[in-house]
């Protein structure tokens, strides 16, 4: 063999893959599947370090599963609408579309020259009609089953993006792509029900055993569930007040009513009050502000009193009817009783602004006095100042209260959610047009299905302005009502891109379908995916969206699923001096700069070795250059080998006579088969599995040293290993050298192609299989046992591996340097860890 040469290595693989379509695969019930996948990419024109991370994960688990006999689908594709293509081709003159086929082509060739284990052919891209298509068809299905609905309401509004976002896309008040403050507009959008699904969403949360805990809280808390009551208070003069409330028991010490300033009874109070400029001018301060920050209180609580009065129900008191900014339309009813004595917020509401404070559960511990607490008791207790239920405990009252006021016809126990309902209405170009013609005569009117797909027109240049560019093409927007005949305008909004992205898992199982966006049976064999890998970033937006959309096709009788994804693993950032990497702070690390200095072996096997994957990994040029040197050694010590371990007719390890020295390499070999499979498959802790190996190679090269005597030159070329005639030597290096080249094929798959073919195999390594270990022989003989005194390591012991607590404790007082610390003292207590720890507690 040649010295190591990864570009040429490489080339000649991909090319043999390619050739041999060997990573296509179709529906094989003769053997079990596993459906491998990574988020797919938005194709912003180079992949990062990031993507590298991403895909090189799911590729390890995608060849260890083919090697280990299952019937893999790894597809790839392109979530490739969105507000980028459309902003640089306002910036750059570029239509959408050429600038994303563009950028498409691009990073295709760099996963490409990465060697990930692709079924191409399944390859989609969500611009392209024959994607788009089933959007549509979907948006029309959740039409007819009322999960699809327009409505006008309040939308936060990036004015940098000109369009609307959706709740869980504002972060911190800006907008979660282009960070600018996001504003507040009355706009007609159109919906999708997730609420329908909204107990699910939760109580489904159980199936998720193999999701990451934060993901589950994150979505969780997103959704939002809380069991309460609604209330409602009368408005002195004409009508009522609706608020929700987790802790109906406090209602005798609520002795005010907030609004929001979207509330619709506001606009009501504005008409008929004294001055309504001014208290109008108020409500606009207040909407003005950033809806997120409102929420979470970073912005100062500010109110004022309406001079309206309602009536609380169990107390018949009026209580005055307040507007602040600490309250929101789209959370609850717009609206909330004031108990200051028990709700922190409305406590520090109340001592800004003088308001009354009344104690109505009392700690059983320490009791609490109205004029001096410095903050609100939101805990248990039992009530007082509550009338007839004074002495109950607060759970108690909870109940019974709720009870009077369903009995009372003023309120009932009722769920609340934070989640609401996902507008998918965008004022822009690039995305999906939705399916709906807007006629005079007959209102809204569905696209018909044999009209599908609506086309996205070509359009020449881009303002960016807010209106939705397609209502600027008369040919687009002037239609025929399909159902009276008369003339009438298409709907110009486009959806949300995570439309896209919340079903195209099922649409790789089955990417060709021209009936349906694909076919049940298929999706019956490939789904769910069993292992997903993608950024914690998505654990609202499109991990959410994706378990909604598969409920709907559930309910639609094209799929048995309720969940999408059985495995998630979210996958650690890639930093650079400490930053995440990016163009704006120019700490990129080029890949492809990397693939041409190192190759793509190296660069694999780097992030994957250099941390755990969940983990973020610090970008190190040494680092890297430290994988390419280990896969070097692997090189040279295999190339040594060839002549005497290649071929066939060489006897098994357990078919010759073996030394201690050759019995002690297959129990580290049979040892790291064990520690590899297992970190692999199904823990997933690619980094130890790497050191795993790189602990069998250092033994490797040991043992060479020590039985042949053979290394010479010095630097690199020490390294090398000569002939080896001894049949047990030949038997346990050739066993080794085989197991070591498949367990690295997964991290390093091209020059272990290369390795194995070298061996005298053909067939590809895929076809050879994971190895198999031993128990028996990876058991060790003997094992060494650190020995602590007081806490301090003093010594080791050489025990055998089956050595009893007696004995290790013997061993272990037995020890002349442990000794040393222990004579002349004496033992209060000696703790034996088996295997692990002798401690010795010395006076």
């Amino acid at each position: 063999m040649a010295e190591y040469k990864p570009h040429t290595i490489e080339q000649k693989w991909q090319q043999r893959w390619r050739e041999a379509r060997a990573f296509e695969v179709v529906e094989d019930p003769s053997k079990p599947k596993f459906y491998c996948l990574e988020m797919f990419a938005y194709p912003s024109g180079h992949a990062h370090m990031g993507h590298v991370r991403n895909y090189s994960i799911g590729d390890v688990v995608a060849r260890l599963k083919r090697m280990r006999g299952f019937n893999v689908l790894h597809p790839f594709g392109w979530d490739a609408f969105g507000l980028p293509a459309e902003n640089a081709a306002i910036k750059n003159r570029t239509h959408p579309e050429t600038w994303t086929l563009d950028n498409i082509a691009h990073m295709k060739g760099q996963l490409q020259r990465l060697g990930i284990s692709y079924a191409w052919e399944r390859e989609i891209a969500t611009c392209l009609p024959e994607y788009y298509h089933w959007n549509q068809w979907l948006f029309l299905k959740m039409l007819e089953r009322d999960l699809a609905y327009r409505k006008r309401s309040s939308v936060n509004w990036c004015p940098s993006c000109q369009t609307v976002l959706a709740n869980e896309q504002v972060i911190d008040g800006r907008c979660w792509r282009c960070k600018s403050l996001v504003e507040t507009r009355d706009l007609e959008q159109w919906f999708l029900k997730i609420t329908h699904y909204a107990d699910e969403l939760v109580d489904d949360m159980a199936q998720l055993g193999a999701w990451p805990e934060k993901v589950l809280t994150m979505q969780r808390n997103w959704v939002g569930r809380s069991a309460g009551a609604r209330v409602r208070f009368a408005v002195e003069g004409d009508g009522q007040v609706e608020v929700f409330t987790t802790r109906i028991d406090t209602i005798y010490g609520a002795n005010f009513l907030v609004l929001a300033p979207e509330h619709p009874l506001v606009r009501t109070f504005a008409d008929a009050a004294p001055d309504p400029a001014a208290f109008r001018a108020q409500v606009a301060k207040f909407t003005a502000q950033d809806k997120s920050a409102r929420m979470t209180g970073d912005v100062e609580k500010e109110g004022f009193d309406t001079g309206r009065r309602a009536i609380n129900p169990f107390t018949g008191k009026p209580i005055p009817i307040w507007v602040a900014n600490f309250v929101l339309i789209d959370y609850g009813t717009g609206a909330v009783m004031g108990v200051p004595g028990h709700d922190e917020r409305d406590f520090e509401f109340a001592r800004k602004y003088g308001l009354p404070v009344t104690i109505v559960v009392q700690p059983d511990d320490a009791p609490i006095d109205a004029a001096t607490m410095t903050e609100a008791h939101a805990g248990e207790g039992r009530l007082v100042n509550s009338g007839p239920y004074d002495g109950l405990p607060w759970e108690e009252a909870n109940r019974a209260m709720t009870a009077e006021a369903k009995a009372r016809g003023i309120g009932e126990g009722t769920v609340q959610y934070r989640l609401k309902d996902w507008g998918i209405s965008r004022q822009r170009y690039w995305g999906t047009p939705i399916p709906v013609i807007h006629c005079p005569t007959d209102g809204l009117v569905p696209v018909p299905y044999d009209h599908l797909p609506v086309i996205l027109p070509k359009i020449a240049e881009f303002s960016g302005r807010g209106d939705s560019p397609l209502a600027q093409i008369p040919e687009f927007v002037n239609v025929t009502c399909p159902t009276c005949g008369g003339p009438a305008r298409r709907e110009t909004d486009t959806m949300d891109t995570f439309v896209d992205s919340s079903w195209y898992f099922f649409r790789f199982c089955d990417p060709k379908d021209g009936q349906l966006p694909f076919d049940p049976e298929t999706v019956g064999y490939w789904g769910p995916v069993d292992f997903y890998v993608g950024g914690v970033e998505h654990a609202i937006l499109h991990l959410i969206y994706s378990r909604f959309f598969t409920r709907v096709f559930r309910d639609l009788g094209m799929t048995h699923l309720g969940e999408p994804f059985t495995t998630l693993l979210t996958q650690g950032m890639v930093l650079k001096d400490g930053e995440v990497m990016s163009k704006s702070v120019g700490n990129v690390v080029d890949p492809d700069a990397m693939i041409e200095k190192y190759g793509a072996d190296a660069l694999r096997l780097y992030v994957m070795f250099v941390a755990p994957p969940e983990k973020e990994i610090e970008w190190s040029d040494a680092g890297i250059e430290g994988s390419w040197r280990f896969l070097s050694r692997v090189w040279r010590l295999t190339d040594s080998l060839v002549e005497s371990i290649g071929g066939e007719g060489i006897p098994l390890p357990s078919q010759v006579e073996l030394n201690d020295a050759e019995r002690a390499l297959r129990r580290k070999t049979h040892e790291t088969i064990k520690r590899v499979t297992i970190d692999l498959d199904p823990r997933v802790h690619l980094n130890t599995a790497v050191s795993a190996m790189m602990e069998l190679v250092n033994e490797l090269y040991a043992f060479c040293s020590a039985n042949r005597g053979v290394a010479v030159g010095a630097g690199e070329e020490a390294d090398t290993v000569g002939r080896v005639d001894r049949p047990g030597t030949i038997a346990v290096l050739k066993e080794a050298i085989e197991a070591l080249v498949r367990m690295l094929s997964p991290f390093a798959p091209h020059m272990c192609e290369e390795l194995w073919e070298a061996l005298g195999h053909t067939g590809g390594i895929v076809a050879a299989g994971w190895p198999d270990y031993d128990e028996a022989v990876a058991k060790a003989s003997e094992i060494v046992v650190p020995v602590q005194v007081n806490g301090k390591v003093r010594g080791r012991v050489t025990v055998p591996a089956d050595a009893s607590d007696d004995e290790l404790r013997a061993a272990a007082l037995a020890d002349p340097q442990v000794k040393a610390h222990v004579d002349g003292k004496t033992v209060k207590k000696v703790v034996v860890a088996r295997g692990k720890l002798v401690s010795i507690v010395v006076g």
